[in-house]
């Protein structure tokens, strides 16, 4: 029985770890001893007269031997035992760490550059909220090219649109799709690119006001929502955030007043009211593709309040920055 449990010992020793592989030789040597002892023992016995007569030296050295052979086994048992309870605890450690690597919620990390777009009604703040963040060391403001519309080669586009309707409305916003397109494609030269309107407000609330109104034709109409879908689709007019300013006709209207922009001194209330269905239409109701998430702030507000409220939403309006 010893040597069938030593045998097994020996043979598996390339598996343990150093300290079981010292223990094994142990054990070899103490067979050895033990095994020289016997040889001793027996050479004794048959020097003897009495062979049925065993020496209490050798007696008792055979039995400290093998007392101490089967400690060492024990304890070589034990060890295995803990070896194989110390792997299977570190397997339930590294699974738990795994799990809670996985459970760990990842850190966002922020476009390098984003493209919010403000919208909303004549008179609704926007420029008051493109004032307020232009100054910031990571936002850059883009305004409507009113310089542009109001002076496009010696002609007041704007003036003429408010004028007559039913003449201009096609011309400007053809006009105004080219202004806005060149606001949507120049690079940024900081993180946050903030719009005064973009495209699609051009489109889905202007363009389809007067097509609504009749001072656009279907002909006319189609042409213009062709383009827009050629410029749209090439990628160029992406945006990541649209921030309504939603106020009510009334509000915008008297602001409109107040302002006293001669452009808009013949701008009646209904085309006010008109205008702001059709905001709700696209940025609330859904009626028309809403190209980004919206932000809708109430715009009612006073100035010094309408400041309050910019200054407290500024990391959602700046997409993370603030």
């Amino acid at each position: 029985m010893f040597y069938s449990v030593l045998k097994m010992n020996l043979t598996c020793q390339n598996r343990f770890p150093l300290r079981q592989v010292c223990l094994v030789r142990q054990m070899r040597n103490c067979a050895l001893l033990w095994r020289e002892d016997q040889v001793q023992r027996l050479h004794k016995l048959k020097t003897r007269k009495s062979h049925h007569i065993l020496s209490p030296d050798i007696c008792c050295a055979s039995a400290i031997t093998i007392n101490r052979t089967r400690n060492i086994l024990k304890l070589d048992l034990n060890l295995n035992l803990l070896n194989f309870t110390f792997s299977t605890k570190m397997k339930q450690l590294n699974g738990c760490h795994e799990k809670l690597e996985e459970s760990k919620p990842q850190e966002k990390t922020r476009p390098q550059h984003i493209t919010v777009a403000v919208e909303g009604n004549i008179g609704s703040g926007k420029s008051t909220l493109l004032k307020h963040f232009e100054n910031l060391p990571y936002c850059e403001v883009v305004g409507e090219p009113l310089d542009q519309w109001t002076n496009l080669e010696g002609h007041n586009a704007l003036g003429l649109l408010y004028e007559n309707p039913d003449r201009w409305s096609f011309s400007f916003n053809m006009y105004a799709q080219l202004t806005r397109i060149d606001m949507h494609l120049k690079p940024h030269t900081l993180p946050v690119k903030m719009l005064e309107r973009s495209l699609f407000s051009t489109r889905y609330c202007f363009v389809q006001n007067d097509y609504l109104n009749k001072t656009i034709n279907p002909f006319e109409f189609s042409v213009f929502s062709q383009w827009f879908d050629f410029l749209t689709s090439s990628g160029k007019a992406d945006l990541d955030l649209i921030v309504y300013l939603r106020a009510d006709p009334s509000v915008c209207y008297e602001r409109l007043r107040m302002r006293s922009r001669k452009e808009e001194a013949v701008v009646p209330i209904s085309l006010i009211e008109s205008l702001h269905k059709l905001h709700d239409d696209w940025l609330l109701e859904k009626k028309y593709p809403v190209p980004a998430p919206v932000l809708v702030l109430d715009a009612n507000h006073d100035l010094d309040t309408m400041k309050e409220v910019y200054k407290f939403r500024s990391q959602e309006i700046l997409c993370g920055y603030s």
